[in-house]
């Protein structure tokens, strides 16, 4: 007896040892690269996601889906995007759905909170870094040349705390979009249990942005019904907003003197968008029989206001889109490319970058040095960082574009909606994603993959370090314009 505790006394301290060097050593990959750790992250649970989606047991039929397809729906699933290759209501089994569900969960939460959450679990800690690449990825604190300079909503200590209440808002939000949805399937004649489930599944996808549906002809059987379509628009709305914003809302929503320079900007160029989209949509299927046109009243604005919504990264469609004209389809691509707000669970370039590049038009224009908005000075190192989201960006889609022309022949128009809506984690399709070779469908999943991820933290991963010039070299100014 003497000597079994001897061994196993021995035996603890290395066991203890191991896990320590295991979390040593992702905690220093943490710290010394935040964004390439939240990327590894965030593509280990792609993996993780494709290799579960290509059991057999995760499909109806008993048989393991093609690594291709597997893949595509693991992407678009963690990317919270809704683009797909199967069917989703008839391909994948229970386990399949579940699988699905969970993954959309997580992605909604966002790469760099879920890669903060996996350090914080593994390393027991929460180091300075994390801490303000959480805040980074939540909006809640500004950064000047580096140091944070003031915190919008919680101190450094707290973002721990903010983490889960980021994940417990989301949970509650969707809830209550369930209760709201469950009735309406009830009342449609699905029994009690399927209702629950599938007003969750709807619920899940709308406020994660995803759009992917549970019924085998998506909204199609609800595409006349205002409770329905309000619901799910409201869902994708406060998905696209981001959490600070629904944070802001919540707690000085009596007081908008109170919200910061980003909420408002968020709240008044989303609402533009929506708006304007919606009348663009409007105005161009008006007469088209095969979309808007076949629409009677109240339900053509209905439609194309949530068209409008969709197109901020939420996926669902009520007409189709391969019929829409030409002219719709560029107004839906500039629309999905700029996307939601930061720090949500929408893609795209973001509707604040949009605003403080016009913000420095405007500036340039008066002839004001700084640029202004709501009563306060945006730094200049804003409009950099803006500028560089939009370049890479832009890069990213005309290189998948090129890409996808080549492989398939399709018209211009087809190839580059699909692809900023990949890009944008939109989910909204001509159909093309459907019609993919394999070579073609890991392009698109490259392209989500990259939007996702998000063209500041591929930036930052890829840079080495930050370098700082301890000098300054002669000026002169090119011809520009």
């Amino acid at each position: 007896m003497s000597a079994q505790r001897v061994r196993s006394s021995l035996g603890r301290p290395r066991e203890r040892g191991r896990g320590s060097r295991l979390r040593g050593a992702i905690d220093r990959l943490a710290s010394s690269s935040p964004a390439r750790f939240a990327i590894v992250v965030f593509t280990t649970l792609i993996a993780v996601e494709t290799l579960l989606l290509s059991l057999p047991i995760a499909a109806r039929d008993g048989k393991a889906t093609p690594f291709a397809d597997a893949l595509f729906t693991a992407v678009s699933t963690i990317c919270v995007t809704g683009l797909t290759t199967v069917d989703m209501a008839t391909h994948w089994s229970t386990f399949g759905n579940v699988v699905i569900l969970v993954g959309l969960q997580v992605g909604g939460i966002g790469v760099l909170t879920l890669a903060s959450i996996m350090g914080l679990i593994v390393s027991r800690r929460l180091g300075l870094r994390q801490r303000l690449l959480a805040a980074s990825d939540t909006n809640l604190s500004r950064v000047h040349h580096g140091p944070v300079i003031e915190a919008q909503a919680v101190r450094l200590g707290e973002i721990g705390g903010l983490l889960a209440t980021v994940a417990a808002s989301a949970l509650i939000i969707e809830l209550a979009l369930t209760a709201l949805i469950t009735p309406r399937l009830l009342l449609e004649g699905f029994e009690l249990w399927p209702a629950i489930w599938q007003g969750f599944y709807f619920a899940a996808s709308a406020f994660t942005n995803t759009g992917f549906s549970p019924l085998p002809d998506g909204l199609a059987a609800f595409a006349l019904d205002p409770w329905m379509l309000s619901v799910i628009a409201v869902g994708v709305f406060l998905g696209a907003l981001g959490f600070p914003v629904i944070f802001t809302l919540a707690r000085h929503w009596r007081t908008p003197r109170r919200w910061p320079v980003h909420a408002k900007l968020t709240l008044t160029v989303t609402t533009g968008l929506i708006v304007l989209g919606g009348l663009a949509f409007w105005a161009l299927e008006a007469g088209n029989r095969s979309t808007l046109g076949g629409h009677e009243g109240v339900s053509q604005p209905l439609t194309a206001l949530f068209m409008s919504v969709m197109t901020r990264s939420g996926g669902f469609a009520t007409i189709d889109v391969n019929s829409m004209n030409g002219s719709s389809l560029l107004v839906a691509d500039m629309l999905m490319f700029v996307g939601g707000g930061s720090a949500s669970t929408a893609g795209g370039i973001k509707v604040t970058t949009l605003a403080v590049l016009f913000l420095a038009a405007f500036a340039e224009a008066r002839g004001y040095s700084d640029m202004q908005a709501f009563e306060r000075r945006i730094p200049v190192d804003v409009l950099r960082l803006s500028v560089s989201v939009v370049l890479w960006g832009a890069t990213i889609v005309a290189s998948a574009s090129i890409a996808l022309l080549q492989l398939t022949g399709e018209p211009l128009d087809r190839v580059l909606f699909d692809v900023i809506s990949a890009f944008a984690t939109c989910g909204l399709s001509t159909g093309l994603a459907n019609e993919l070779s394999d070579p073609g469908k890991y392009v698109l999943s490259a392209t989500m993959w990259a939007g996702r991820v998000g063209t500041v933290t591929l930036a930052a991963a890829l840079a080495a370090q930050q370098r700082r010039q301890l000098f300054r070299r002669a000026e002169e100014r090119p011809i520009v314009g």
